[in-house]
């Protein structure tokens, strides 16, 4: 069954969105990346993803710092993460809601984000390869990302 629709209803002109079901990256790593990168400006979000993505900054993570060592250059908090592989994906959404909010008559140097959400998706079934013939059931787990934009003045 297609999954469609935002979990926040915000109406307006002004507004760029972008969706994204299922993707399979680490549930900890998306929510903790949508929470950073909420309110930020869309251009400062995807520089600061980017130099994620080439492990100069880290997120930080304050929900899911259980064994989480410290990290230099964040500020205001301590434990942070690369996760590399999710902000990837939270780069590809930022783009395809700025072509979205251009294509729509936006500038998108005036975007901002609004409502950043990940939540878990569906969980399929996978094996994992042991000795001697045998195999170990694990569960693949995906994520449904969400991103909408706003152009302020």
């Amino acid at each position: 069954m297609a999954r469609i629709g935002y979990s926040m209803q915000i109406e307006g002109e002004n507004l760029a969105r972008s969706k994204a079901n299922e993707v399979s990256v680490s549930p900890k790593h998306s929510i903790e990346i949508a929470h950073f990168i909420r309110g930020m400006k869309a251009d400062a979000a995807l520089e600061y993803l980017e130099a994620v993505v080439a492990k100069k900054k880290a997120i930080p993570f304050k929900r899911f710092n259980m064994d989480v060592a410290h990290k230099k250059g964040l500020v205001g908090w301590d434990a942070g993460r690369y996760p590399v592989k999710a902000s990837g994906e939270f780069i590809t959404l930022i783009k395809a809601a700025q072509k979205n909010g251009e294509y729509a008559g936006l500038d998108a140097r005036k975007l901002v984000i609004i409502h950043a959400m990940a939540n878990r998706g569906r969980s399929t079934r996978g094996v994992f390869p042991r000795a001697m013939g045998r195999a170990t059931p694990k569960m693949r787990e995906s994520v449904n990302i969400e991103l909408i934009l706003r152009e302020v003045e």
